[in-house]
């Protein structure tokens, strides 16, 4: 997020939505801004967190110029532009001994069977929720945290399944324990990440420059062969 000051117009602010461990600034800023930070010599940058209903109204009222945060959560649409800079499809995640990995079909009918871990951080229990109750179904939720590794430990000691986004995914827990990665029957909604601003604004000329360099670096990325690792299951 660009935040307006007359006395450091070259400075950047990136805002990434959500508290705890934020999906934008764990796992997609830092490496562009160390790229841009490489190539953009004389241009600053400052990490700027925030929730994201606070985000959008500084946006809408001239206080920042341009946020980077999950674009599947916005909320005030009709006042706010958004730019697509990744989309990452949610899965399921399993311990490997599991009993849902044997089936041929995963389906959220089957997931509501077995103990659900619940992240809650960057509004992922409301998103979960929503999808689940389109479908007439609420998962079996037996613990709620803002800590992935949390989620990781316990999906990775078979104590209960998540629906993640594959962004956020590793192959091991902090515990070293493995976790399989499986496709769902059912669709639910994509995590988008991408770049926001109010609707009726022009760009500062380096707020421009900043948003031009993530969408050209992020262009080519392809998930699935970044961030799940092979040897990994992808399908049931």
């Amino acid at each position: 997020m660009c935040e307006r000051d007359a006395q450091i117009d070259s400075a950047y602010s990136a805002h990434v939505a959500g508290r705890g461990l934020p999906t934008v600034a764990g796992y997609f800023l830092p490496r562009y801004l160390a790229k841009f930070q490489t190539n953009a010599l004389g241009i600053g940058t400052e990490l700027f967190e925030g929730p994201r209903s606070m985000i959008e109204q500084r946006l809408i009222d001239g206080e920042l110029d341009l946020a980077v945060m999950l674009i599947s959560n916005l909320v005030l649409t009709e006042q706010l532009s958004s730019k697509m800079l990744l989309r990452s499809v949610r899965r399921l995640w399993v311990a490997p001994s599991h009993p849902i990995t044997r089936l041929r079909s995963i389906t959220l009918t089957e997931v509501a069977k077995y103990p659900y871990v619940m992240l809650t951080t960057d509004e992922s229990s409301s998103t979960t929720l929503r999808y689940w109750t389109a479908q007439g179904l609420k998962p079996k939720t037996v613990f709620r945290t803002s800590s992935i590794e949390a989620v990781r430990s316990m999906v990775g000691s078979g104590l209960g399944v998540t629906i993640l986004s594959e962004l956020i995914y590793r192959p091991r827990s902090y515990d070293n324990q493995r976790i399989e990665l499986l496709d769902l029957a059912d669709t639910v909604p994509t995590m988008d990440i991408g770049l926001v601003w109010r609707t009726d604004s022009d760009l500062p000329p380096l707020t421009q420059a900043f948003c031009d360099f993530l969408q050209f670096s992020s262009s080519g990325d392809d998930r699935a062969a970044m961030e799940v690792h092979k040897g990994q299951r992808h399908s049931a």
